[in-house]
């Protein structure tokens, strides 16, 4: 028996038996490459690429704009709280990032918090030509020693941050330690929503590089985190705030927009 489209019955439910597992695979991982897709699944290589073709074209994967991975949408929501919203940040970053890449030049990053770390979802360090970094989306960030996670901790609820920093102190990273005490987050805190954007310049994390965070707000719940990351050598925090806190404000403040549209 064949259906509208001339395949066998057959042939059709194994074909929407498959994209559903991949739906469900892309659901549960929050974002991946379709290579780990194929081998998961053991699913051809070719089949899984038609299928989320498929799949994108029907509004319910959509594949990153700086990486080769892949995420539900906003309508594929109904299967889980799991990372439809990340994926939405991830959807309105994409063009904002393209839009703002050639102007700033320096490489732009998004994160978002998950389990004592910040992750990185986008990023544009593999198109510009100031990055010392590749393969960064998927990198996790650690929370007191960058501007990201520094940005998260000052706008996040206090209750949140206070888990956050709980957990940070049940880790026991000796690198963590000095950022513990009380007075300097305190202090931090308090200058990061004074600027409305955090600051990592003293060789921590990566002594290379320096980095400046603004968060990602909908309707004063905080999402994620942009950061605009350069080499410490070529300039100094105060510069980097002139030249580009307000686009880094701006491209954090269209997000949100994006999202509460």
């Amino acid at each position: 028996m064949l259906d509208d489209d001339g395949k066998s019955s057959s042939s059709a439910v194994r074909s929407l038996a498959r994209g559903l597992a991949i739906l469900r695979y892309v659901n549960k991982m929050g974002e991946v490459r379709p290579g780990e897709i194929a081998k998961a699944l053991d699913v051809p290589r070719p089949t899984v690429y038609r299928l989320l073709e498929t799949l994108e074209e029907l509004g319910y994967v959509a594949f990153s704009a700086t990486s080769s991975n892949v995420r539900v949408t906003r309508l594929a929501a109904a299967l889980g709280d799991g990372h439809a919203l990340t994926s939405e940040i991830c959807e309105a970053a994409g063009p904002l990032f393209a839009e703002y890449s050639s102007r700033l030049v320096w490489p732009l990053d998004l994160s978002v918090y998950n389990n004592a770390a910040m992750i990185i979802q986008e990023t544009t360090h593999g198109r510009s030509p100031l990055s010392i970094d590749r393969g960064m989306t998927g990198v996790r960030l650690p929370v007191l020693r960058t501007s990201a996670g520094r940005a998260y901790l000052s706008f996040c609820p206090d209750q949140e941050r206070d888990l956050i920093l709980d957990h940070i102190r049940r880790l026991e990273d000796p690198e963590d330690l000095p950022f513990l005490e009380a007075r300097w987050l305190n202090r931090l805190i308090g200058e990061t929503r004074a600027r409305g954007i955090a600051i990592r310049d003293a060789g921590e994390f990566r002594p290379q590089t320096a980095s400046i965070a603004a968060p990602v707000l909908l309707d004063g719940d905080l999402l994620g985190c942009v950061s605009l990351i350069w080499i410490r050598s070529a300039m100094d925090s105060a510069r980097a705030l002139e030249e580009f806190g307000d686009p880094l404000l701006e491209i954090a403040g269209k997000m949100g927009e994006a999202l509460s549209g």
